[in-house]
């Protein structure tokens, strides 16, 4: 199965459980954002080729995040959106700090993991600041702006506060976390561009989603 298929089937699984999460209530669908950041701290690390663009492994659970915390706002308000933000960067940075501890540890001769933990754990400075910098400020924004347009609209166009709060958003996060991680050793215009791309085909593709979110009773 090609690499593009797989993006597609994984783009749809990872978000239908966001609105699984809903359906369940918001302590469920906040949850999900706390998984989804860890998960996609270490899938990052995977490269891969996406309809012919470099990408990485944490492209479609991070675009997810997105429209979870749009769904936050829309149907519990901003406050809470803003509460699932800053509960994904806390829970961030502990899965951080305890993955230094576990490779730090002797391993037994029986063993057989500790190079592997030392591949997917071993930080690299500037991708861990560029990450966590462009989580924060990118998704703060997005709860932001979506709510801005709301009013603005009168609670009208539901596509347009989910797509354009989620493209200003997702162009800042590119910016944000290719520009700490990469500047000197990449060239940032492509790398941004390229990344930038491959979140707008999610942010596309969730759009019906968020329609869905409308027609489902969801928990408290």
């Amino acid at each position: 199965m090609s690499n593009n298929i797989l993006f597609i089937l994984m783009t749809l699984t990872s978000l239908s459980f966001v609105l699984i999460a809903f359906r369940l209530g918001r302590v469920w669908l906040i949850s999900l954002i706390a998984v989804n950041v860890v998960i996609m701290n270490i899938f990052v690390i995977k490269g891969m080729y996406l309809f012919g663009l470099a990408g990485t492994g944490g492209n479609v659970l991070y675009a997810s995040i997105f429209l979870a915390t749009d769904i936050l706002s829309e149907h519990y308000g901003k406050q809470e959106a803003m509460k699932a933000v800053r509960v994904g960067f806390f829970v961030s940075i502990f899965f951080l700090v305890m993955s230094q501890f576990i490779i730090l540890f002797k391993p037994a001769d029986y063993d057989i993991a500790q190079s592997s933990l030392l591949t997917l754990f071993t930080l690299t400075p500037r991708i861990v600041l560029g990450s966590m910098m462009a989580y924060l400020v990118s998704q703060h924004i997005d709860v932001w702006l979506f709510d801005k347009i709301k009013s603005k609209t009168q609670g009208k166009h539901l596509w347009l506060r989910n797509n354009g709060s989620t493209f200003v958003s997702q162009f800042i996060d590119s910016v944000i976390f290719t520009s700490i991680a990469f500047i000197g050793i990449y060239p940032i215009i492509p790398l941004i561009f390229f990344t930038y791309l491959i979140k707008l085909v999610v942010a596309v593709i969730d759009t019906p989603f968020m329609y869905l979110s409308k027609k489902i009773k969801h928990g408290n």
